[in-house]
């Protein structure tokens, strides 16, 4: 008897996924793929959309008609800051650009002050100034820029809506893409901004994340989900489990600190220090802000390593010595990330540590108070929460944990297991329309951290 599934592809920069559930939300199967880069009109490199396109519609077809499994349904989690313009035949005009293109600096020559400047205008839609990474921008580059091409544009899509659309050919647009520092969203207003509408740029009305389009391929009837933001998706387990307001730390390259249950709006000051907020899948703001913290930790673990002369990863065996880190209270921060120079390291003195222990213990000392700063700037005035979920990489480093829950006093910190909290959350969300009745629990391997007893 085949198994009932949800087919979930996860889209990355770097990894293209796709991972099916069971009707209980057990991951039951993951595979994954990379594919090599192509340029684009300028020679800029960007996702191969053509291979990515025919990749995603053969594994349908495959798990379609498959003996094994029983297709009930599809969704889309990608990346955000990209986008897919189509003419009024559906067909996809130009490539899906990569957010890390150059924009022309005389593009924006007036824009920000025609809406209050550009710190108003960022803070009003949540968007530092970032470039091709506000997507809503790169409408007005494609405008400005590749006008005849524009000329033929009949829709815009988001990057999750653009790959659901490839099956379902629903032309829709939903909340966690929109507010996604694309400078498309008013947070004041909660309306698309309007300059948009002053551009005459005209974008699908959102509908809510649980929305699907029923599909007949192979006999058989699918639902295609509307696809959702990465970062959103990630959240969606958590809301659904816990009972309590929460902060999620998830841990990796860049440590993001996301609070959904901030309701204060964003200000100029937060934004100058790397702040935003997202939309959630029920259409809240998430405050949120990020820190370079598993860069800035490989940095110096490689200057570490090499300075004591230990083997590459002898870091991961250390789990917390409270005789070190009593001695480290207290002193100045000796590993700040404007001393970390791009892949090279920094000027810092190793030698006034007696051991890699020490001056490990120190780097993370270090990081996690660094962290803390980017940490606080998520949590209101009258902060009600009371539990902190962290995931990732550095949810497996028991000094970083141990240490966070001793920084952290009336908070209570969770390590989580579950590796495809993204995944997941895309399945959860139609969930209900794909099997109709109540969703069962799922495991998210919650492990309460203790503090260490120190003097800090």
């Amino acid at each position: 008897m085949s198994r009932e599934i949800i087919a979930i592809f996860d889209i990355g920069k770097t990894n293209k996924k796709i991972l099916l559930f069971n009707r209980r939300l057990k991951l039951i199967r993951q595979e994954e793929q990379q594919f090599e880069e192509c340029p684009d009109e300028d020679g800029f490199p960007c996702d191969d959309i053509t291979k990515i396109e025919v990749w995603i519609m053969t594994v349908i077809r495959q798990l379609a008609n498959s003996k094994e499994y029983d297709l009930r349904a599809v969704n889309f989690t990608t990346y955000g800051a990209s986008l897919a313009y189509l003419d009024s035949k559906g067909m996809r005009l130009a490539p899906v650009y990569n957010y890390l293109k150059p924009m022309p600096e005389d593009l924006l020559d007036g824009f920000y002050e025609r809406y209050g400047g550009i710190e108003e205008f960022s803070r009003n839609t949540a968007s530092p100034a970032l470039g091709m990474l506000n997507s809503g921008l790169q409408i007005l580059w494609m405008k400005k820029h590749r006008p005849d091409l524009f000329a033929n544009v009949w829709t815009i899509l988001h990057f999750p809506q653009y790959l659901s659309f490839l099956i379902s050919r629903e032309i829709r647009s939903e909340f966690t893409s929109i507010g996604c520092h694309t400078a498309m969203w008013n947070f004041d207003k909660k309306c698309y901004h309007r300059w948009l509408a002053d551009e005459g740029i005209v974008l699908p009305i959102p509908v809510p994340n649980d929305e699907t389009k029923e599909i007949s391929l192979s006999d058989k009837n699918i639902h295609t989900g509307t696809g959702i933001h990465d970062s959103s998706s990630s959240l969606v387990p958590y809301l659904k489990a816990s009972q309590e307001p929460f902060i999620l730390i998830s841990t990796g390259t860049w440590c993001i600190f996301m609070n959904p249950f901030n309701p204060e709006p964003l200000t100029i000051d937060q934004l100058r220090q790397d702040a935003l907020c997202y939309l959630s899948t029920n259409q809240n703001q998430v405050k949120s802000s990020r820190f370079f913290m598993g860069h800035i930790h490989d940095i110096y673990v490689r200057q570490i390593t090499s300075f004591f002369n230990q083997e590459d990863g002898s870091y991961r065996q250390i789990n917390g010595d409270e005789h070190l880190l009593n001695k480290l209270s207290g002193e100045p921060v000796i590993f700040p990330k404007d001393k970390c120079d791009g892949n090279t390291g920094s000027s810092v003195d190793l030698s006034v540590f007696a051991s890699f222990e020490e001056a490990y213990h120190k780097l993370i000392v270090d990081l996690t108070l660094l962290g803390l700063q980017s940490l606080q700037l998520v949590i209101p005035q009258n902060d009600s929460t009371k539990q902190v979920y962290v995931t990732g990489g550095f949810a497996r480093n028991a000094l970083f944990m141990r240490l966070l829950a001793t920084l952290l006093p009336g908070k209570t910190v969770y390590s989580s297991e579950t590796d495809n909290a993204t995944a997941l959350g895309a399945a959860m969300v139609i969930w209900n329309k794909t099997f109709p009745g109540n969703e069962p629990d799922v495991d998210l391997g919650l492990k309460k951290i203790e503090p260490f007893n120190l003097n800090f």
